[in-house]
């Protein structure tokens, strides 16, 4: 119960910032959108319609693909965020900021907002309807980002809306949903950014008892040949986080000055120490 309270709430307040985002930035600037809500915006500056209800009323053909495809429990919580997008449409309908002397703030605002908005959705197995449906699909089947369908998507969406845009404003559009793409991917992926550290030295087993004890995380012991002397040499993998890999470098040092070590980036890690309770007791593998 606490796993979907938490996911719900952070759908909720994802949709929240994506509302507000929207009618602050995108609506009172007259900038378009990507997906569905291009459209709702389309109908909002043509016709004057609820942006809120007319985004309701688009997505509920495609909730439908999304209960047969997503399974049962993301459909439920893509019902959750379509409905609570279209509601905090509504409810923060009133508050807009023209920036009429500053488009481009406006356009890389409302980009890091509906960004921000729809990975914090996404992130916690939501989405929020429209071409978020087909996006999670893309990703599950074809294995494509979201945020780089999204923007696909969004291209063909922002050609529509050249009805209604001018030249300038349809370029300033375009830079708010690469910035949202961007801001999608890093919500979605660097959440539980770390570093992957390779070290090949003669102290291998000593370094790694001292990175379990001093610092509790688990560290794997490899075998590897010298291609050049033909002797064996023990080979440490261990995944830290970004704010530890300075006194991780500084620990390797101290035990083998002359440790040969490989540093990578990580976009996901899953498991003890990252995305389950971390134990009391330093890890072990």
């Amino acid at each position: 119960m606490n796993y979907h309270v938490r996911n719900i709430f952070a759908i909720l307040l994802g949709s929240a910032i994506m509302g507000f985002g929207i009618n602050y930035f995108n609506i009172a600037n007259r900038l378009a959108e990507g997906g569905i809500t291009g459209i709702t915006l389309l109908l909002k500056y043509t016709l004057d319609w609820d942006p809120g209800i007319t985004n309701l009323a688009l997505n509920i053909p495609l909730l439908f693909i999304g209960w047969k495809l997503l399974g049962r429990q993301s459909a439920i919580y893509t019902i959750i965020g379509t409905v609570a997008v279209s509601f905090f449409l509504t409810i923060f309908s009133s508050f807009r900021h023209p920036m009429e002397n500053d488009t481009l703030l406006a356009a890389l605002y409302a980009g890091v907002t509906v960004g921000l908005g729809l990975g914090l959705v996404f992130r916690f197995g939501g989405t929020t309807g429209g071409v978020d449906i087909l996006a999670r699909l893309v990703n599950k089947y074809a294995g494509w980002s979201i945020g780089r369908t999204m923007f696909i998507f969004d291209i063909f969406v922002i050609g529509l809306s050249l009805y209604y845009l001018n030249l300038d404003l349809a370029m300033y559009t375009l830079v708010a949903l690469f910035v949202a793409a961007r801001v999608i991917d890093f919500v979605q992926e660097g959440a539980y950014a770390a570093k992957a550290i390779m070290i090949i030295s003669d102290h291998a087993v000593d370094i790694s008892q001292r990175i379990m004890q001093e610092m509790g995380r688990g560290a794997t012991l490899l075998k590897g040949r010298g291609g050049y002397t033909g002797l064996d040499k023990e080979v440490l993998y261990c995944v830290v986080s970004r704010n530890e890999i300075v006194r991780f470098k500084n620990l390797v040092h101290s035990a083998d000055p002359h440790a040969f070590i490989i540093i990578n980036d990580v976009h996901e890690v899953f498991g003890e120490g990252f995305t389950l309770d971390e134990q009391k007791q330093p890890l072990q593998k």
